[in-house]
């Protein structure tokens, strides 16, 4: 007889790394089928997953491609959940916006007047 390979629920393991903050969120994505195990699409929440897959799902509009290391036995605090997998796609930063949509001075009295003025001369036309 082979010996079975030890592995987790990938539900249970998405949850457990900290991928979703509840474990039916995970199962929803699952269940979805738009989660891919080694390049297959899965649907099952119960499907196993063991050190060495590579998980690829969407994540907050970006595309997760994850190596699992180890399969872990709780869901701990977020450095020991980073310590179960690789993250073979790092998502890309959110640029910083140093431009700031407001203006740098109050407006004076002439820009005010010129602003008033610029206003209606749209609503004449």
């Amino acid at each position: 007889m082979s010996e079975a390979k030890p592995g987790l629920r990938v539900d249970k393991w998405l949850w457990q790394a900290r991928f979703f903050k509840t474990r039916s969120l995970a199962a929803k994505l699952v269940q979805s089928g738009k989660l891919r195990l080694n390049g297959d699409l899965i649907s099952k929440p119960a499907r196993n997953v063991s050190s060495g897959d590579v998980l690829t799902f969407p994540k907050d509009l970006e595309t997760r491609v994850i190596e699992v290391f180890k399969l872990g036995t709780r869901r701990g605090p977020a450095p020991e959940a980073q310590l179960l997998y690789r993250d073979l796609a790092p998502p890309t930063p959110k640029p910083a916006y140093s431009v700031s949509p407001k203006a740098d001075h109050k407006p004076t009295a002439r820009d005010r007047r010129a602003l008033q003025k610029f206003k209606q001369d749209l609503e004449h036309n």
